[in-house]
C-alpha cells in the first residue's frame, strides 16, 4: 500500500530524474535471480543526492509517526536500506539497528547489528520490496530475539503478487513511498516512455519470471 497518490508520482519522479530506477525495455537488465527485466532500481543511489535523500528521510519519518507513533527502535534491512533507515532514525530522533540475511561467521555472530531489540517496539525501513523474502527474513530475525515488529515501510515496490502474499501470510503492514503503477504513470506522463514500452512493461509486472520480449 503506498502512503497516498502524490507521494507517490513525486517519489517516482525524484528516482527517475536521477537514474535510481531505469526503465529500458528494449535492452532488458538480468537480475541475480536470472529474470530478464525492462527495470533496474538501485534506491542507494539516492544518498547521493542531498535534496532526494532528505524528500525520502522525512516522508517516511513523517509516515511512520502518523501510523505508529514513536517507535522505539528502527531497523534497517542489509545492506540496501542501512543508510536511509538510520536517516530515518536520525529524523526521528531514535536508536537505529540493522539486520543482515544471516549471522555473521565470526566475532560475536550477530545478525542484528546495535542494540537488543527485546521487547522493544521496532519499524522496519527498506529500500526496495521484490518477493519480500529477504524483508521477512529481517523480520523473522527480530522477532525471534522478541523484538515487538509493528511494520515495514520501504521506498519502492514492484507489486508482485509473490510479494503481496508473502507479507499477509506473515501477517506484517507494508507501506511504500511508491511503486510499480505510480512510477509507469509518472514516466508517461514526462514521455520518458512511450505508450509501446507502457504494455511491455505491464507485461512484464505481469509474469516476471518468463518475460522477455526481446
Amino acid at each position: 500500500m503506498i502512503f497516498d497518490k502524490d507521494t507517490a508520482k513525486k517519489t517516482a519522479e525524484l528516482l527517475l530524474q536521477i537514474n535510481a530506477i531505469k526503465l529500458q525495455p528494449q535492452e532488458p537488465f538480468t537480475w541475480a535471480s536470472g529474470w530478464k527485466s525492462p527495470i533496474y532500481c538501485d534506491n542507494r543511489v539516492t544518498l547521493s543526492y542531498p535534496e532526494v535523500r532528505t524528500y525520502l528521510q522525512q516522508h517516511l519519518s513523517s509516515f511512520i509517526e502518523k501510523k505508529y507513533g514513536k517507535p522505539d527502535v528502527i531497523a534497517g534491512v542489509a545492506t540496501g536500506a542501512i543508510g536511509i533507515g538510520m536517516l530515518v532514525a536520525q529524523e526521528l530522533d531514535l536508536p537505529f539497528i540493522y539486520v543482515r540475511p544471516e549471522p555473521k561467521k565470526h566475532g560475536r555472530k550477530n545478525q542484528i547489528e546495535g542494540i537488543e531489540p527485546k521487547g522493544k517496539s521496532v519499524v522496519v525501513v527498506e529500500d526496495l520490496i521484490s518477493t519480500g523474502k529477504s524483508s521477512l527474513n529481517a523480520v523473522k530475525a527480530l522477532k525471534e530475539v522478541e523484538a515487538d515488529v509493528k511494520g515495514m515501510v520501504a521506498i519502492f515496490n514492484y507489486g508482485f503478487d509473490v510479494a503481496h502474499d508473502n507479507f499477509e501470510t506473515a501477517g506484517l503492514a507494508l507501506h511504500t513511498l511508491s511503486n510499480y503503477e505510480h512510477l509507469l504513470d509518472q514516466a508517461l506522463d514526462t514521455n520518458y516512455i512511450t505508450k509501446e514500452w507502457l504494455t511491455t512493461l505491464q507485461n512484464w509486472r505481469v509474469d516476471p519470471s518468463n518475460w522477455n520480449t526481446y
